[in-house]
């Protein structure tokens, strides 16, 4: 068994265009290299803590695929051990999209976005929706207004880790106040200092 990611994803089809394009050799030897990116590491532990939102596809029963944003406070997608992720599914439009598609076909994509950073990670799971009071407890955010209506429970099949290459940087408003920041102090020290010399 080598890279789960590959394994799941490189059908033959993806391996014909792969070899036409001149990339297959390289993701050969991705596919026969050691056991990898089945089990989440601290590193994307780590980085799945950082996130206030991403995006999920599902496929219904129409076998059309289903792509949907999830957000809220950062740190709202858990990591909860065991290879599951989790979230407590807040109330929005009330389409039911995805939590209908995942009862008929509970498999999932992520994607993770630090558009900042210009980072990606990409998950494959399976998705199980509970009313269960203590998964919807443990995956609650008390902080937060959102209405919460359920929990979702991911258990990790695969991840892999994205080229940063047509990431286009973006900045979320506690970013950009980080990086400001600094300037602002010293704006305000510099403003300070021609007070005192105009004086």
């Amino acid at each position: 068994m080598g890279h789960r990611y590959a394994e799941i994803a490189f059908t033959d089809r993806v391996r014909e265009r792969q070899e036409e394009a001149g990339s297959r050799r390289f993701y050969q030897k991705m596919e026969d290299g050691p056991h990898s990116n089945a089990s989440l590491t601290d590193f994307e532990i780590d980085f799945i803590a950082e996130r206030d939102s991403f995006y999920v596809a599902s496929v219904g029963e129409t076998g059309w695929p289903y792509v949907q944003h999830r957000g809220g406070p950062k740190g709202f997608l858990k990591t909860l051990g065991d290879g599951r992720l989790g979230y407590a599914e807040f109330r929005g439009n009330r389409q039911y999209v995805t939590v209908g598609n995942a009862t008929g076909d509970n498999r999932v994509s992520l994607i993770l976005m630090d558009y900042a950073g210009q980072r990606r990670l990409k998950i494959f799971g399976r998705m199980t929706v509970s009313h269960d009071p203590g998964h919807v407890s443990q995956l609650a955010v008390p902080s937060y207004p959102g209405r919460v209506e359920r929990a979702v429970i991911i258990e990790v099949e695969a991840f892999d880790w994205n080229c940063p290459q047509h990431i286009t940087p973006r900045f979320s408003e506690d970013e950009v106040a980080e990086r400001i920041g600094p300037l602002q102090r010293r704006v305000q020290e510099l403003e300070a200092q021609l007070q005192l010399m105009a004086a």
